[in-house]
């Protein structure tokens, strides 16, 4: 298994790993430890440069499996136990880790408002879409829900990453804030966000040490997705 140092340090930007797999049809390696995101919880994977003496590969795409975290390349394959040097894009992380923290401060400040659960999710790199139920929307709630996702930004929240045994988060509804549980049944060790005194839910995601880094957002457009159902799309000032 891949060591995913992402997980549990957000803002470390390279790593030194060793090739432990290789799929030359595919074009894609396996490494023993990484930096890089493979994607999930509506966040896009990562991309970089995988460094071999003074080759640089680019990173394409990164996903996961049960062997661990692939990496997509792209100027050629090197064979397994080739020691590698591996840069995330760092802009583009950054740029997402804002945009998860904001949507999860949405999800937070909804929660608070209306008791609603997400029905669905994306983003890129600073600008994001959660879906909520909404039976009671009204189109003058916009401006003070974006008031509210402002305040509590600015409120300089602690963003903290814990993990708990799958039976004691099974334990606790309040974690999936998502209308059904998408949780892996094979899943033991559960990733929990918790944006101190706003959102505290499972997820896998990369997010900022404190909402202040986050910055401004604007909720740029609310759209109905039929009786009930309302897609809030927002965007990083």
């Amino acid at each position: 298994m891949t060591d995913r140092i992402y997980s549990t340090d957000a803002y470390a930007r390279n790593m030194d790993a060793t090739v432990v797999e290789v799929d030359t049809d595919d074009g894609r390696v396996l490494l023993d430890r990484t930096v890089f995101y493979p994607g999930g919880g509506g966040q896009p994977p990562d991309t970089g440069t995988i460094l071999i003496g003074d080759d640089r590969l680019a990173v394409t795409h990164v996903a996961q499996d049960g062997s661990g975290v692939w990496h997509w390349l792209e100027g050629g394959i090197p064979p397994r136990s080739t020691a590698v040097r591996g840069e995330v894009d760092w802009e583009r992380r950054y740029r997402l880790m804002r945009t998860h923290t904001a949507m999860h401060a949405l999800c937070g400040v909804v929660w608070e408002r209306f008791q609603s659960p997400v029905t669905g999710g994306n983003m890129n790199p600073g600008e994001g879409r959660l879906d909520f139920e909404l039976p009671n929307w009204d189109p003058e709630n916009k401006l003070p829900l974006e008031a509210a996702l402002n305040e509590a930004l600015d409120r300089a929240l602690p963003v903290e990453v814990s993990f708990l045994p799958r039976e004691e988060a099974d334990q606790d509804p309040s974690l999936i804030r998502t209308k059904v549980n998408l949780l892996p049944s094979g899943l033991r060790e559960v990733r929990v966000i918790d944006i101190v005194g706003l959102d505290r839910q499972a997820d896998g995601g990369t997010h900022v040490a404190s909402t202040a880094e986050v910055g401004s957002v604007r909720i740029a457009k609310i759209e109905s997705k039929g009786r009930g159902f309302r897609r809030i799309r927002l965007a990083l000032d």
